[in-house]
C-alpha cells in the first residue's frame, strides 16, 4: 500500500460515478435517469476543491443498462448535463465525462480495459497515467487504475450495495476512505 506521498504529483483524478459520486443502486438495477441519481453528501464540495487545485476531473463509468436495454446514451448524457449544472451552482464543474455503453467482453472501454483514459487522454492531450489517480467503489475501478500505473483510492461508501469482489479492491487500493470528501481532502493537502 502506497503513502499519501505518491499522490504529490497527481494532476488527473479519474471518477468511477456511482457510489463515489451518487448514491449507489442495489445490484442489478441502474441510474435510469436524473430523479435517480441522488449526490453523496460533499461531492459537489470534494468537485470544488479538486478545481481549485487545478487538477483535472474526469469521470469515467460503466453503463452496462444502456447495452442491456433499460436507458440511452442520450439518458445517460441528459443525467451528466443536470449533474454538471448542479456542480455548477456549487461553483464546481467536471472536466469530462467518459462511459462505457457495452456488455461484458464486447470492447475495450469497460473498466477495469483501458479504453476509457484512452478517450479521456485523446480528449485532453495533457493527461498521463503517471500523473493521474483512479477513485472508485469497485474491483473494476481499481484494477483500471492499477492496470494503467496509476495510484488507486478505494471508497468504503455504502457496504450494503458494494458490489462482489470489493474487498479485494478494498487490499488492492493503495488508500481506502469513506468518502470522496475525506479523499480529496487528502490528496489536495499534498498536490
Amino acid at each position: 500500500m502506497a503513502n499519501l506521498s505518491e499522490f504529490s504529483r497527481v494532476e488527473t483524478v479519474f471518477l468511477d460515478r456511482d457510489g463515489v459520486l451518487n448514491e449507489k443502486m442495489p445490484e442489478g438495477c441502474y441510474v435510469t435517469r436524473w430523479a435517480d441519481f441522488r449526490p453523496l453528501p460533499g461531492v459537489p464540495e470534494a468537485i470544488q476543491m479538486m478545481n481549485r487545485a487545478g487538477l483535472t476531473v474526469i469521470v469515467v463509468s460503466n453503463q452496462r443498462g444502456v447495452s442491456l436495454g433499460l436507458y440511452s446514451v442520450d439518458d445517460v448524457n441528459s443525467i451528466h448535463d443536470a449533474f454538471q449544472d448542479l456542480l455548477k451552482s456549487h461553483g464546481a464543474h467536471v472536466d469530462g465525462y467518459f462511459f462505457c455503453p457495452h456488455d461484458k467482453h464486447q470492447c475495450n472501454c469497460r473498466k477495469p480495459l483501458p479504453g476509457l483514459f484512452e478517450q479521456a487522454a485523446t480528449q485532453f492531450p495533457k493527461i498521463h497515467a503517471t500523473t493521474s489517480v483512479m477513485i472508485g467503489d469497485s474491483l473494476s475501478d481499481i484494477e483500471f487504475g492499477r492496470n494503467l500505473g496509476m495510484p488507486t483510492v478505494f471508497i468504503d461508501g455504502c457496504q450494503e450495495h458494494r458490489k462482489a469482489g470489493a474487498e479485494v479492491a478494498r487490499g488492492l487500493a493503495d488508500q481506502t476512505f469513506p468518502t470522496l470528501i475525506t479523499a480529496v481532502k487528502a490528496i489536495v493537502a499534498i498536490v
